[in-house]
């Protein structure tokens, strides 16, 4: 039996996936650990071939994924590509990471011992990829896991199954052996049997869930009933600050990219813009002209730099976020309200911490304008959030920058960066709300190996009975 996702532009069934019961994913959890049982005894260099094969097959797919998003997500082609460039980046320097999983030798007390530490493959991963950025979290939810050694699942989610499955194709027509790469689909009603089977099979021993914090709570209890460790990249209300030094063009074009790329549905999305008095009406009047130059449009048409949110629950969301905001006392400077999932890139200014908008999480175009007194405010403001994933600060005087930077509480800061950037070699991800674990490069190796301590005894023993 299949289920539908339905376009949010046309209404019209966008894709067909299987509806996978808890049963039918608890076997696919059994044929994952006999592929593990092969997968984890392969080189290094014959994991990385494969997985530079998987590179190349995901790019030879890229205009199945760019029909794909359109029609699942309603995403920009130019984000779709952008996916695809980023996710075959993710695939090669996951592979580049095969001879990289060392260990040492650490010296014993023990005359005569040799005492080792081991970084080995641990089973089974499960990975729990979400609707927004498809291409690059589906394919950061296995890559690295493979490349240690792992069998992998990926739960697709059920607003891009079509998507999701592309890339288990693309890695499946690689060559990896039976059993090693692995896809569940289900019905939205069904997620919970589904998620819940998986994670209590005993053959999945680690999970990585990229999505909203809610359900990484309930994804974190599940799993601690079994003790098995989770890496949880969650929600995001990132904090842009513009101190006086500024330079505000830079700023301005940072903060549109950071707000407004896919329509603010990123986790690292700019929703806070955080602005030092003494600036703060030039960078506003800057800032606003800029948003009222993003249109919208439908991305099939390809006119516009922004297409459609996800659904019309994100509409009444965002259009209750400024509703609330313009009651109590906050102006709308660019943008407004959407009457359809083609929403325009909104700013309010003067956001205070009475109103929703300056705690939760839009994930959609509209970004709040809060102003600071100074740069001690400023930072405060910066903090007054349970998340705490990305961030930026923006000011001519670097080192001022990083001094304040490593004031912020997040995993991530960028100095006169945009809070959206990421790269597959580094560090990603959060603290608080948003999370903890990190995906990329090293940090990945630490997360999807068991580091092991073995001693090798080379003299005779001498015990005390």
């Amino acid at each position: 039996m299949d289920f539908e996702r339905i376009n949010p532009i046309t209404n019209e069934t966008a894709s067909r996936a299987p509806a996978m019961t808890a049963a039918v994913a608890s076997a696919v959890a059994d044929r994952a650990a006999e592929g593990f049982a092969q997968w984890s005894v392969t080189g290094p260099s014959a994991r990385r071939a494969l997985l530079m094969s998987a590179a190349a097959a995901l790019e030879a797919r890229k205009q199945d994924f760019v029909d794909a998003m359109v029609a699942e997500v309603g995403a920009t082609a130019g984000w779709a590509m952008f996916n695809l460039k980023l996710a075959a980046g993710i695939i090669r320097e996951a592979a580049a990471l095969t001879t990289q999983i060392g260990g040492e030798v650490i010296p014993s007390d023990k005359p005569g011992c040799i005492a080792l530490a081991l970084r080995e493959p641990v089973g089974v991963i499960l990975g729990i990829a979400p609707w927004n950025a498809p291409i690059i979290l589906g394919v950061r939810a296995i890559a690295v896991p493979l490349a240690c050694g792992n069998a992998v699942i990926l739960k697709a989610s059920e607003l891009c199954p079509r998507t999701h499955s592309l890339i288990i194709e693309a890695f499946s027509s690689a060559g990896f052996p039976e059993g090693v790469v692995n896809l569940v689909t289900n019905a939205p009603q069904d997620a919970g049997a589904v998620v819940g089977a998986l994670i209590d099979h005993p053959a999945v021993k680690r999970i990585n869930f990229t999505g909203s914090t809610a359900v990484g709570r309930i994804i974190a209890k599940r799993a601690a009933e079994h003790l098995k460790p989770c890496l949880l990249e969650l929600g995001g209300k990132a904090p842009m600050i513009v101190l006086e030094d500024a330079d505000l063009d830079e700023a301005v074009k940072a903060a549109a990219f950071g707000a407004f790329m896919n329509q603010g549905q990123i986790c690292m999305s700019t929703e806070r813009i955080i602005v030092v008095d003494t600036v703060a009406a030039e960078f506003t009047k800057r800032f606003a002209a800029k948003a009222n130059s993003m249109s919208c449009g439908d991305p099939r048409e390809g006119k516009a730099p922004l297409g459609a949110v996800v659904d019309r629950k994100t509409v009444q969301h965002v259009n209750g976020l400024i509703d609330d905001a313009a009651s109590k006392g906050a102006t709308i400077v660019a943008g407004g309200k959407g009457e359809s999932v083609l929403m325009p890139a909104t700013v309010v200014d003067g956001v205070t911490a009475a109103m929703t908008l300056y705690r939760e999480e839009s994930f959609g175009p509209v970004v709040a304008l809060i102003h600071a007194k100074d740069e001690k405010d400023a930072i405060r403001l910066a903090n007054d959030s349970a998340y705490g994933l990305s961030a930026s600060v923006f000011t001519r005087d670097t080192a001022r920058g990083l001094r304040v930077a490593r004031q912020i509480h997040s995993g991530i800061c960028h100095i006169n960066g945009p809070t959206v950037h990421d790269e597959p070699q580094m560090p990603f991800g959060g603290v608080g709300a948003s999370g903890y674990g990190r995906f990329g490069g090293k940090a990945g190796i630490d997360q999807f190996t068991e580091l092991r301590w073995i001693t090798i005894e080379t003299q005779p023993g001498h015990f005390p009975i």
